[in-house]
């Protein structure tokens, strides 16, 4: 088997060249191109090329509220570790998960719910502009769109690609029902290391 020889400080730009000829003559928008390779970048499956879902305007209202600097909120310490430190730095933004902490644990136990419920609530009370990267827990969604709707907390963008089979796709849905901006993973698929990318994707654009 013949290999490819590709420097290390090349092997991404090489990866996204081979993305686009894979892609063919298939196009993507210029706001929401960065965002859709990445993805594919980080996952190597193609389908996300369908699946990704875009609110109206979406990529330029999240790269400027990236730049006034925002706090990005993760439902896994995956996700968060893995955001670009230094283009967080540069924008001011900082990145926190709440899924550790003990006061949401107890209130995930007093309350019944899951932690991930309760990491919302708590982000609820954040003072900054919030955007909340949901790539594992569907029940963060939902608990999202339950504030929405009560006017209680109202992120500046929802990314939501949690991946999974109970209330996955239905959690999605109810989000892209808001009048929040939005980035959503259609369907079964998702993760954190998506969430990572889309947030990534966008720090890149912002700086």
């Amino acid at each position: 088997m013949d290999f490819e020889y590709v420097r290390p400080s090349e092997i991404e730009k090489r990866s996204f060249e081979i993305i686009q000829d894979e892609l063919g003559r298939r196009e993507l928008a210029d706001d929401i191109k960065p965002i859709v390779m990445r993805v594919i970048h980080t996952t190597a499956d193609f389908d996300y090329y369908d699946n990704m879902c875009f609110s109206e305007n979406v990529v330029p209202y999240a790269v400027d509220v990236l730049k006034k600097g925002a706090v990005i909120v993760t439902d896994t310490n995956m996700a968060r570790s893995g955001i670009n430190k230094k283009a967080l730095e540069r924008l001011g933004c900082e990145a926190v998960c709440f899924m550790a902490d003990g006061d949401v644990a107890e209130s995930a136990e007093k309350n019944g719910t899951t932690r991930a419920t309760a990491s919302v609530d708590k982000a609820s009370e954040l003072k900054k502009p919030v955007i909340y990267a949901v790539g594992n827990a569907p029940t963060a969604l939902i608990r999202l769109y339950e504030h929405i709707t009560q006017g209680t907390f109202v992120p500046e963008l929802i990314i939501g690609v949690p991946v999974g089979f109970v209330n996955v796709v239905q959690s999605k849905n109810l989000i892209m029902q808001t009048d929040v901006p939005y980035i959503v993973a259609r369907g079964r698929k998702g993760g954190s290391t998506v969430a990572t990318a889309i947030c990534n994707a966008l720090l890149y654009m912002a700086k």
